[in-house]
């Protein structure tokens, strides 16, 4: 394939209802988009950076600028055999994962729509839909929190997962827990504790979790070793693995025994089955995250969720939870099982919504061989 044009385009997009967790409150998004033509074929990839760098060292200014200044320069106008060529390609910038993911994904969806193959085919995705949880931002009291469980359960969702902090966190848990005994549950601390926390984080063993997701610091494997084995329950890591060479030390170091997979965390599809192989020949689940991504990113997500070791619900939820309108048709919903089917069509399976797109749209890049116009 040829790539014959790269569009970048910043959204801004407005949650229906601000998002907290121990970095802080979210409620007004700047979204990287990417476009990608080939051939005539326009595949699309979301960029999943936060505003600012308190979940990793992205932010929206700096995918702009690497994707700008270094990505599509040296993707425009190559001629490529598969999307599995575009991680090498770029493997001379260090880090960046968010930023390659926008572009690689984008590529991945246009070799699926050259090959008449849904995505998650492409993939060697298995599943024909997949299991749903939800993760729900701190309230500010336990009642609140348990108003809000019980709105996602009557939604389907089959695992709910808190958001936590020190303050917020213990009491939260245990009530949620003691009001629903039987539900799947789990909490994810964002990097918000210490190793000198061990003795109170022990209490969550309490609570039958499901998992503890990211409780130490976010480039720390070792120290998670070492609160897992004081725990029986699951550790998940999330932040900490950016490549497989970083799953790989998590596992042989015993620093969890469930990971999150998030494509931009990872720097794309390519990456990511390549942390998915690994952990399915460690037999350790992985289950897919979340960034409050719009459409484009959650259609990326659903189908790498099909990929066989994908056994744990992710936290790829309905359209509506966070956008009074999706920039992506059929708006992506949940069945009253917690499931979302997978589309069966070309490519991503969602059709783009361009008018939408260009109303939401603060800025643009285009490359087009090797000129760039900026509007």
């Amino acid at each position: 394939m040829k790539i014959e044009q790269i569009i970048l385009r910043e959204i801004r997009m407005s949650l229906n209802s601000p998002f907290e967790t121990s970095f802080g409150v979210i409620q007004d998004r700047r979204i990287v988009l990417v476009e990608v033509v080939s051939d005539g074929i326009s595949g699309w990839g979301e960029v999943t950076t936060g505003e600012a760098p308190s979940y990793n060292s992205e932010t929206t200014e700096t995918a702009w600028h690497v994707i700008s200044d270094f990505i599509a320069p040296l993707v425009v106008d190559k001629l490529l055999q598969s999307a599995t060529e575009v991680a090498p390609l770029l493997s001379g910038i260090r880090g960046h994962e968010m930023a390659k993911a926008g572009v690689e994904n984008a590529i991945w969806d246009i070799e699926a729509q050259q090959k008449k193959m849904a995505l998650a085919q492409l993939l060697g995705g298995t599943r024909k839909e997949i299991r749903c949880g939800v993760s729900l931002g701190i309230r500010e009291n336990p009642l609140a929190l348990v108003r809000a469980v019980e709105k996602e359960l009557r939604c389907g969702y089959q695992r709910i997962k808190l958001k936590i902090k020190p303050g917020k966190d213990m009491e939260f848990a245990a009530t949620v827990r003691k009001e629903f005994p039987d539900i799947q549950l789990s909490v994810d601390a964002n990097s918000a504790y210490t190793l000198a926390d061990s003795e109170h984080l022990k209490r969550f063993d309490d609570f039958g979790l499901l998992m503890i997701e990211q409780p130490l610091a976010w480039n720390d494997i070792y120290s998670h070793a070492k609160l897992q084995a004081q725990l029986r329950t699951a550790l998940c890591l999330d932040e900490c693995i950016s490549n497989v060479h970083h799953a790989a030390a998590a596992i042989e170091q015993g620093a969890c025994r469930i990971i999150n997979i998030k494509l931009g965390r990872v720097g794309g599809h390519s990456c990511a089955r390549q942390v998915h192989d690994l952990c399915s020949q460690h037999s350790i689940p992985v289950w897919c995250g979340g960034m409050l991504e719009s459409g484009i990113g959650r259609a990326h997500n659903i189908a790498m969720s099909t990929l066989p070791n994908f056994i744990l619900p992710g936290d790829v939820s309905a359209s509506r939870r966070y956008w009074h309108e999706d920039i992506v048709e059929p708006e992506i919903e949940v069945t009253p099982q917690g499931t979302i089917p997978v589309p069966s069509g070309s490519g991503l399976g969602f059709e783009v919504k361009r008018e939408l797109v260009e109303r939401l749209t603060a800025r643009t890049r285009n490359w087009n061989a090797k000129v760039a116009v900026a509007t």
